[in-house]
């Protein structure tokens, strides 16, 4: 039969699980992360971890070597970093590896479309993002933590056919209040 290894049936996992996660503190910080970020359970912000240390693994590989294969190797790794407005274009590794689980988590499709289209919770982003409500372009993206270029981040947009609800401002109430006194 077939082995785990190299089976396109049975695909590598993306993620890994910490290794105290009966940590009375950390759990709490968890819960506080999934609750700003809107993130369906803990594997999404393990993968977000997973992805995190991936990159500041390859950082901290590329201040060991020699310094002429350093040069060659490290534009590669901060264009793709700044393209996804992670460091900035003038930035070090040192910034690379100075980046927080917050700093991914803010760069997901979900959390900018909040950010955008001021919903009042990150459900509520999630569950637009998830139904197909919002594009990128002429693209549906249907996957909340798909994380955003800075160049598609401009052309995020509305379905014309999606009402956002937005709650009265406070003029709007007292106008309404004030109409029925006849």
């Amino acid at each position: 039969m077939y082995s785990d290894l190299g089976d396109p049936r049975y695909p590598s996992r993306v993620w890994k699980k910490p290794k105290r996660p009966l940590n009375y503190d950390f759990m709490m910080e968890d819960l506080n992360t999934l609750g700003v970020y809107g993130l369906k359970n803990k594997r999404e912000l393990w993968k977000a971890r997973t992805e995190l240390s991936r990159v500041r693994h390859q950082a901290r590989s590329l201040l060991a070597l020699r310094q002429e294969i350093r040069a060659q190797k490290e534009p590669v790794l901060m264009k793709s970093l700044a393209r996804i407005g992670l460091v900035k274009e003038d930035a070090t590794l040192d910034d690379v590896l100075n980046l927080d689980i917050n700093d991914l988590l803010s760069r997901r499709f979900q959390t900018i479309v909040q950010k955008k289209f001021a919903f009042k919770t990150p459900y509520q982003a999630r569950q637009a993002i998830v139904h197909g409500h919002i594009s990128i372009g002429h693209r549906i993206i249907t996957i909340p933590s798909y994380i955003v270029n800075i160049k598609e981040e401009g052309q995020i947009q509305v379905s014309p056919k999606f009402k956002i609800q937005s709650t009265p401002s406070a003029n709007e109430v007292k106008e309404a209040t004030a109409a029925p006194q006849s």
